[in-house]
């Protein structure tokens, strides 16, 4: 998939019921790690990363290790979901975009197996969403990119509301984070095999949104939920260049910890 692509801003064609605290905490937890296949796939890309990318997490506190959360990051390729794969011991679902999904004829079964949620761009697709706020009631995590289409230049773009949108109807906390080095792995490259270059995600504190009320939610509400989520994934990207600078002449001010401790991290 190549860099410009079209991701999807997350239709808003959906007006159920918010689901209630009380219904999440009777639904059943899922699988810690998920799938066999997604745990195989997720034991094979971490050493990878770590070898070839001198891959770095930083934050991984902050990940709930328990119950339904959103993760949502920015986007630039690929390889933003790997990243994320391999960082969050728990399984994610992704949303993916029909062009990530249908990529070859293996891949419609590769993502079933592993459970991501397909999403429609040529029409508003309410059962998209509905996927997604299942997989949250039953205590699951779900992976959204908000900018939609991927940067092409390696900056953050203006946030879609879909993320919004799904975090008020689940009242679950979104966890932003921010991605570093997966743009310079791939630019310019070609077959998509990505150069060695240091790639590091950081976490952040949960957002945690106001409960939506029942029925229809106002767009200004999803726009200052939405507000507040690419406000955080900026102020994670600005915190690593801050720390880069001063890196030679401080040391970093917080600690990454390898793919291997994130759990460890986290207790």
């Amino acid at each position: 998939m190549a860099r410009g692509e079209e991701s999807s801003p997350l239709p808003l064609a959906i007006t159920s019921t918010p689901r209630t605290p009380a219904r999440r905490a009777l639904a059943s937890e899922p699988s810690e790690a998920g799938p066999a296949l997604y745990r195989f796939l997720r034991s094979a890309c971490a050493p990878a990363l770590h070898m070839l990318f001198s891959f770095r997490v930083a934050g991984a506190e902050h990940l709930p290790a328990r119950g339904p959360f959103i993760v949502a990051a920015n986007h630039h390729n690929y390889l933003d979901g790997v990243v994320l794969g391999v960082a969050i011991p728990r399984r994610v679902a992704f949303l993916v975009m029909p062009r990530v999904y249908h990529a070859s004829p293996l891949h419609p079964p590769l993502h079933r197996r592993i459970g991501s949620i397909p999403l429609n761009l040529t029409r508003p697709d309410p059962g998209a969403i509905k996927r997604a706020l299942r997989e949250l009631d039953g205590g699951g995590v779900v992976g959204i990119f908000p900018e939609g289409p991927f940067s092409r230049d390696g900056q953050l773009v203006k946030g879609q509301p879909g993320v919004a949108m799904i975090a008020l109807r689940s009242r679950v906390p979104v966890v932003p984070a921010g991605i570093r080095g997966t743009y310079e792995a791939l630019c310019g490259r070609r077959l998509y095999l990505p150069r060695r270059h240091p790639i590091s995600v950081r976490f952040g504190p949960p957002i945690r949104p106001l409960p939506a009320a029942d029925g229809p939610i106002a767009r200004a509400e999803r726009q200052e939920v939405t507000h507040r989520i690419m406000s955080a994934i900026r102020a994670l990207l600005l915190h690593d260049e801050v720390t880069r600078a001063g890196a030679s002449e401080q040391g970093p001010a917080e600690p990454a910890v390898a793919p291997g401790s994130v759990e460890a991290a986290r207790t």
